[in-house]
């Protein structure tokens, strides 16, 4: 899938957002290694803490429709410049792909390509735990 075509639907899912607190609304396509995309926007609570980030809502509706395996996230936000994973959403990624593509994108259609590995380069995961 182009990069294009990612960051579009990371646009359509910012567009779901429920960001009634901070007005930033914030939407991430992931792509698993079968071609799907599942997207996420980021979901607010007045509980601050149980609120969830767009990457973080895609992941999990991937998980639950049973990919595992993922080869790139697009991931757009309302605000300006170019808005990128926070550590517990690189966290969570890592997880299952430790060197995903993530691709960000800005207000005028600019976008700039990293590696997880190189936004997280100290991920705790199962490999770490092994003795």
């Amino acid at each position: 899938m182009e990069v294009a075509a990612l960051l579009q639907e990371a646009q359509k899912a910012q567009q779901k957002s429920y960001s009634p607190y901070s007005r930033f609304k914030v939407g991430a396509a992931l792509l698993g290694q079968s071609g799907q995309v599942y997207t996420g926007s980021n979901i607010e609570n007045s509980s601050y803490g149980l609120s969830i980030c767009a990457e973080r809502t895609a992941l999990f509706n991937a998980v639950n429709q049973g990919e595992r395996e993922f080869k790139a996230i697009a991931v757009k936000g309302s605000g300006k410049g170019f808005i990128y994973p926070c550590g517990a959403c690189l966290q969570v990624l890592a997880e299952f792909a430790p060197h995903l593509r993530i691709i960000v994108g800005n207000e005028e259609d600019e976008w700039e390509e990293y590696l997880l590995s190189d936004l997280l380069p100290q991920a705790f995961n199962l490999s770490t735990q092994e003795g």
